[in-house]
């Protein structure tokens, strides 16, 4: 088989050899206790980045964003969110499940308006469920990673905040709309109570995620995690490799941007494909398939033949991520192997 490359996701990085090393030296105590030197300064450099009172590392992202929406919400309330957002589609009906909180979808590929949330709004009644906070994903995953506009989420958190609705910023990725939209991120979160990101995506760290608040809304996400099950002794060995990711791994991140603009214009270029590159605005490229061409999970499959793995993301579309470990070359390579199964199908 050809040589692999992996486009599926930012998560399947691996740690550089620098990263380990940085993992392997760090200094260690039971963060449960609060004594890990490395975590506590992880926290302390995050809340910094956020601009916010404090912080608190988790495992993963969808602890993250649970976390922060337990902790903003009460058993019974609604929360308003984009299509196709993470904390709604990916994180195995946790909201349901475990914070006892329902969605409202609101708005077309991610985003919405203040419009939206007006509408959305449930009046004080008891026969709704009242409706708390809102949702933010920047970049949006399912939306193709675009970048909100500032002026976009002042008015939606404005909407929220005329009708006491609280707000959290899902920022998983929000390293890549910094460095797309040069708005640093504590700007991005000056608007919203919590504020979530992730190290093990395009930042590279095998694993964890931050939780950005005041320290009244951390003291709650505290009991959150322990409630959930993320409290950890030595994280310090995981919080070196997301200090190192936030020191070395952040401007980098125009290079993945690069790759997938030249990813897209490739495939904007061969037949079969239906892609805007305008429209990729940071590492994530999804693309139709044209007539004539199979549907996505055929594709996908065919594709993995030929050392190139992607996902299927509805009948016909297809996600493309760049990344860490995938360089311009690589890219290039892939886009010629898709180029050439879509003239075989033909």
């Amino acid at each position: 088989m050809a040589d692999l490359i992996d486009l599926r996701s930012d998560t399947v990085t691996r740690p550089t050899k620098a990263m380990r090393e940085a993992m392997a030296a760090a200094d260690v105590g039971d963060d449960v206790y609060g004594e890990d030197p490395t975590v506590n300064r992880l926290q302390e450099k995050c809340a910094e980045l956020a601009g916010k009172q404090a912080a608190l590392f988790v495992p993963t992202g969808s602890m993250a964003n649970q976390v922060s929406l337990g902790s903003i919400t009460s058993a019974g309330d609604e929360v308003i969110c984009g299509e196709g957002a993470h904390c709604f589609l990916y994180e195995g009906g946790a909201g349901p499940r475990i914070n006892q909180i329902q969605f409202q979808l609101v708005g077309k590929g991610g985003a919405f308006t203040a419009d939206d949330v007006r509408a959305a709004y449930k009046r004080d009644d008891h026969h709704y469920a009242p409706t708390t906070a809102i949702a933010v994903e920047n970049t949006h995953n399912r939306g193709g990673g675009f970048v909100w506009k500032l002026d976009q989420i002042e008015a939606v958190t404005n909407a929220a905040h005329e009708h006491g609705m609280r707000s959290h910023l899902d920022g998983a990725r929000i390293f890549n709309a910094q460095v797309a939209s040069g708005v640093p991120v504590k700007t991005w979160a000056a608007r919203f109570d919590t504020v979530s990101f992730c190290f093990s995506k395009g930042l590279g760290a095998p694993v964890g995620s931050i939780v950005c608040a005041s320290m009244e809304t951390i003291h709650k996400a505290h009991r959150l995690r322990k409630t959930f099950g993320g409290a950890m002794r030595q994280a310090g060995i995981l919080a070196a490799a997301g200090l190192y990711a936030l020191e070395h791994h952040v401007q980098r991140l125009a290079e993945d941007h690069a790759n997938a603009k030249l990813f897209a214009e490739r495939l904007a270029n061969a037949k079969g494909f239906e892609i805007d590159p305008k429209t990729v605005e940071t590492n994530i490229v999804i693309f139709g398939l044209g007539a004539g061409a199979p549907d996505a999970a055929t594709f996908c499959a065919k594709a993995k033949e030929q050392g190139v793995l992607m996902n299927p993301v509805a009948a016909r579309r297809v996600r493309a991520v760049t990344h860490l470990d995938v360089s311009k070359a690589q890219v290039e390579e892939a886009a010629k192997r898709l180029a050439g199964l879509i003239a075989k199908a033909a």
